[in-house]
């Protein structure tokens, strides 16, 4: 749509309706104005899948891995197809705007929404993000990338201050967000935090460079309660305000407007933004609709996207390790094998946090493993130590809805006097969003437990407020929860629990009733929650390894928890939690063909790693775990990922703000920049990962390309050295020996993927972006390239490079330059 047209609906509008415009009508969706054809559109949640508008559990969601496997994968294609995935659940779920990809860096593996985010290197960020977004927008659906910018950690999340000089902040967390731009992004989320002394929705930045020197065309949305001032945002290149519909700005907005505090050529501008926006995704012109619905009906089958979710899991699968190849392991060698560990058959497929969706289904790594093992071998679990003791909420394994006697609960809403006004059937305990009724005071969850063991149960029940437990008409909990949060992904998603013990009776049904009151600013999230009594971690602990002593073969699936990595919470260490360590060491003493995946969404200490034959990463890698594990295990397919970020035993930087700031005063050096000024190595270097054959780097070589806003291209030659086809991550980056300017030790400046057969010789070409050669100048505010001499690395990971080159940088490129060998020269 021309600026004209746009304008011209603009015209149609008198300043009380533009500013309504500005705002979302409720906590999805935005405005509609029908007077100019504008309907409202929708938006969702959507890193991993699309949740749709709230939370719903009977509302499920393909789920993809988390953004960090993606990232693992260092493959734009697959990830632009499962872009187009995303593309067409949100159009099956009517949904407008995407609120992904997530492009802030793992600038510290403390950061607890890592999993959320790509990769600790912009470039690779960017051009993952890149890919996202493309195959998205390529659907009719709008991509979001947020969050603008250095929101890079939890702690103080609302509110710190990142002070992070200008070079920094150009080169590393601006960097994805303008490679998200120039790929045509539409929609930008401003962050919680503030940078450099200014909050987010107020920043000079969302002006330059984001919609002067990049050229953003597109909507500036706010994080949801990002919005805290009316004109010094509405002044600034913020757009819209969610959620709706009160914020800072609605009628604040039009009075600061008419005192001359806000130009209302701002509004215009922003308005014609949201128009723009409208058109695209087809929300300007309701006759756009009938086109959203047919390409609804032609996306793939839900088969074809389960395949392609499974394929996503092993090309992101990390092999750090295998000792004397026990990988694959041969099926046909095998008739008894044990599946060990608290994440085997309850896996974690996602992290926690606003990002969470309700899968369709989830094949966990015991379900892959029996069903690939299927007629072949036996294959037995133990679940070993406990994870953690946080409550399990019910769901349709252990629950009844007492009304109708469906597997699940009733969930009731009453009004002050007690009356029911509103009641459904659910299928879990955890209700985060019941049924919106203005006369609800209270939200009631009940259900008939049908326990299978006998002993004393733990019960329990979460929310602010209020809360009430009752078991068989005993009360069990009767207290009054005081709101100790502002963060809205703790108010709303994560309440704390209040628990109790009620001896129950196997086979004998528990009446369980909790109640929550709905007050003001206490949100609506309730969980009903029971436990059976569990076993103690030495018997459970002995269990799993007499068994992995019987097997020919032994899987342990360690992980993570909810409790360490989620939002609204940074991580205080890097320990696995629970007894997993000791788990991990018994077992691998017990039977040497121990193989262990840690499912986690980013580092870990691993303390026996050099114990342990084979190790695999599988991250959170979204519902296909199990068969794209399995495929891994037995070889049907190569584990295909590298690391996106260094694995390393301690964090170099803090996210803990001081005074409510935080310095990024490590500058350019974070993730294995910094390790590789460390005088002690990492455990495993970002861009490591094996594959099932061996490769060797043979040749380097690079040319130059007569225009200098060209990439340079970097020719690499390898070999595949093994016994079967493979598939490598050719990885090339730059470094300056001799330097006016500060700089890494070595940067990450392109990559490719290669495939070869056994035996085969393969030559990729890794086009290296000019930006590359180029640091931004504070004192020109321009980038700048330093003359002079560049080394060009390739190889498999920041610290294995075998091959180099030299370019030199200069002026006046000769007409052509050939090199050949580990050692050459060309002038750029």
């Amino acid at each position: 749509m021309s600026i004209d047209e746009l304008d011209r609906l603009v015209e149609k509008l008198d300043l009380e309706r533009k500013v309504r415009l500005l705002t979302g009508a409720t906590v999805w969706s935005t405005r509609a104005e029908p007077g100019i054809g504008l309907r409202a559109m929708v938006t969702s949640d959507g890193p991993v899948g699309v949740r749709g508008q709230g939370w719903d559990e009977r509302s499920t969601s393909l789920t993809l891995p988390s953004a960090t496997a993606l990232a693992a994968t260092w493959d734009d294609e697959l990830v632009e197809l499962l872009g187009g995935l995303l593309a067409g659940e949100a159009r099956r779920k009517g949904v407008d705007v995407l609120l992904a990809p997530t492009l802030n860096l793992h600038r510290s593996p403390l950061g607890g929404r890592h999993f959320e985010c790509y990769s600790e290197d912009p470039l690779l960020t960017g051009r993952i993000g890149a890919a996202c977004v493309r195959g998205v927008q390529a659907g009719g659906v709008a991509a979001t990338a947020k969050h603008y910018v250095a929101n890079d950690s939890e702690t103080e999340r609302l509110t710190l201050d990142a002070r992070v000089d200008e070079r920094t902040l150009r080169e590393l967390y601006l960097a994805p967000f303008e490679a998200a731009v120039e790929a045509g992004v539409w929609v930008v989320m401003s962050a919680y935090n503030g940078v450099n002394g200014t909050t987010m929705s107020e920043s000079p930045l969302l002006t330059d460079p984001l919609k002067e020197a990049w050229g953003f065309d597109g909507v500036v949305v706010s994080d949801w309660g990002g919005v805290r001032s009316t004109a010094p945002a509405a002044r600034a290149a913020q757009d819209l305000a969610m959620p709706g519909p009160e914020s800072a700005w609605g009628e604040a907005l039009v009075a600061a407007v008419r005192a001359g505090e806000v130009p209302e050529a701002a509004i215009d501008d922003k308005v014609r933004r949201l128009l723009r926006l409208a058109s695209r995704v087809g929300a300007l012109n309701l006759a756009t609709g009938a086109e959203r619905g047919e390409q609804a009906e032609q996306e793939e089958g839900r088969e074809a996207a389960r395949a392609l979710l499974r394929r996503a899991v092993a090309a992101s699968t990390v092999l750090l390790r295998n000792e004397d190849s026990l990988l694959p392991l041969d099926p046909a060698r095998l008739r008894r094998v044990a599946v060990l560990g608290p994440n085997a058959a309850v896996p974690r497929i996602q992290g926690g946090g606003s990002a969470g969706v309700y899968p369709v289904s989830v094949v966990s790594p015991l379900d892959g493993i029996r069903e690939a093992l299927s007629g072949t071998a036996e294959v037995l679990h133990r679940p070993g130590p406990h994870l953690d003791d946080r409550p399990t909420p019910l769901g349709t394994g252990n629950a009844r809805d007492p009304l109708t006697g469906e597997p699940g609960v009733l969930v009731r809403l009453l009004d002050a006097a007690g009356a029911e006004i509103h009641a459904e059937h659910r299928l879990t305990g955890r209700i985060l969003e019941p049924a919106r009724i203005d006369a609800a005071v209270t939200v009631e969850i009940r259900a008939l437990l049908s326990p299978e063991v006998d002993g004393l149960w733990e019960l329990a029940v979460a929310g602010w407020g209020h809360v009430l437990l009752e078991a068989d008409g005993h009360v069990l909990v009767d207290e009054e929860v005081e709101r100790d949060t502002d963060d809205p992904a703790v108010v709303h998603l994560s309440p704390p629990y209040r628990r109790a013990r009620f001896p129950v009776t196997a086979g004998r049904d528990v009446e369980l009733v909790s109640r929550r009151r709905l007050d003001p600013g206490s949100g609506i999230a309730s969980v009903l929650a029971a436990d059976p009594p569990r076993r103690a971690d030495e018997e459970e602990l002995a269990a799993a390894v007499e068994l992995a002593r019987t097997c020919d073969a032994v899987v342990v699936v360690v992980g993570s928890s909810e409790e360490i990595e989620n939002e609204g919470a940074d991580r205080t260490h890097l320990e696995l939690p629970g007894r997993q360590d000791e788990l991990v060491r018994a077992v691998a003493a017990a039977n040497p063909a121990t193989v262990v995946v840690v499912n986690s969404g980013g580092p870990m200490i691993l303390p026996w790693r050099e114990e342990v034959p084979a190790v695999l990463l599988s991250w959170f890698p979204g519902q296909e775990m199990g068969h794209g594990l399995a495929d891994v295990l037995f070889g049907r397919a190569e584990p295909g990922g590298r690391l996106p970020t260094t694995w390393a035993d301690r964090a170099l930087v803090s996210t803990v703000p001081e005074d409510g700031t935080l310095a990024y005063a490590e500058g350019l050096d974070i993730g294995y920049r910094a390790w590789l000024r460390s005088p002690a190595p990492p455990a495993y270097w970002f861009g490591h990962g094996l594959g099932y054959t061996s490769w060797s780097y043979e040749e380097v070589s690079v040319s130059w390309d007569l225009s200098p806003e060209s990439p340079l291209p970097v020719r690499v030659r390898l070999r595949n050295t093994g016994g079967r086809a493979g598939r490598e991550v050719v990885q090339v980056y730059l470094s300056r020996p001799e330097t006016a300017v500060a700089r890494p030790a070595r940067w990450l400046a392109g990559y490719a993927l290669a495939d070869a057969g056994p035996g085969e010789v393969v030559e990729v070409t890794v086009d290296v972006p000019a930006r590359a050669f180029r640091h931004w100048s504070a004192e020109h505010q321009a980038w700048r390239a330093e003359e002079g001499a560049f080394t060009v690395l390739a190889g498999r990971s920041a610290a294995d490079l075998p091959l180099s080159a030299e370019v030199l940088l200069g002026t006046e490129p000769p007409p052509r330059q050939e090199t050949s060998g580990e050692r050459s020269l060309a002038v750029l």
